[in-house]
């Protein structure tokens, strides 16, 4: 008995784009029954459609991540996957929270792409490797909070990760070291960093330490 194709809509706002997407998937026995330019489009259209596959572009008109979450949400039974031009590992956290089965680049190999959403299809997860630990350490952080208490501020509440950096920080160490010595990435780093500074109101690294030297006077 012949299985008939996975019926999949495509999210891309580019129509060249767009179209290549449909060729790859229906040269590898998937069946496209819908194609949306905008995050309103693909979601009515997988509300429509019921799809078993919804493949969206991260930087998809209206936001990407944004209709990833929302067709996960209201189309349950509909695997998502996003599509990037270059993976991040902030836009992976956005992407896992958002419900989303999959995150895949698509400078992929057209066979490595196509083996990746059928392995989706039949109930498996398609992230890239190299970035799921410092995903993991992103959620095992939201357990694990520490309050820093300021003068004349609000008490300001740091996840693990961030706790750490901000204490190798003030050991003097630059973003290539604290990298080294969390095992993480440079822009990891940066993106920490960056949210501490949001955190405390403070423009730059200097002022955090500063801002702390005060806090413990």
């Amino acid at each position: 008995m012949t299985r008939e194709p996975a019926r999949v809509l495509v999210a891309e706002s580019q129509l060249p784009t767009r179209q290549g997407i449909r060729l790859l998937l229906e040269r590898n026995g998937f069946e496209v029954c819908a194609e949306a330019a905008d995050a309103s489009a693909a979601l009515r259209a997988a509300l429509r459609e019921r799809p078993r596959l919804c493949v969206v572009d991260a930087r998809l008109r209206g936001g990407g991540i944004g209709a990833a979450g929302r067709i996960c949400s209201r189309v349950p039974e509909t695997e998502v996957v996003v599509l990037t031009d270059a993976a991040d590992e902030n836009e992976l956290l956005q992407v896992v929270q958002a419900g989303a089965s999959g995150y895949l680049e698509k400078n992929l190999g057209s066979e490595t792409l196509a083996r990746a959403l059928h392995a989706v299809i039949a109930g498996e997860a398609a992230f890239p490797r190299a970035m799921l630990g410092p995903v993991l350490d992103e959620f095992r952080a939201r357990h694990h909070r520490r309050r820093l208490r300021l003068p004349a501020r609000p008490t300001v509440e740091l996840s693990r990760r961030e706790s750490e950096v901000l204490d190798l920080l003030r050991r003097g160490l630059a973003t290539g070291e604290i990298a080294d010595r969390l095992d993480i990435s440079p822009v990891t780093v940066r993106r920490h960093i960056g949210l501490l500074l949001r955190k405390l109101g403070v423009p730059d690294r200097e002022a955090a330490l500063r801002l702390l030297e005060r806090s413990e006077s």
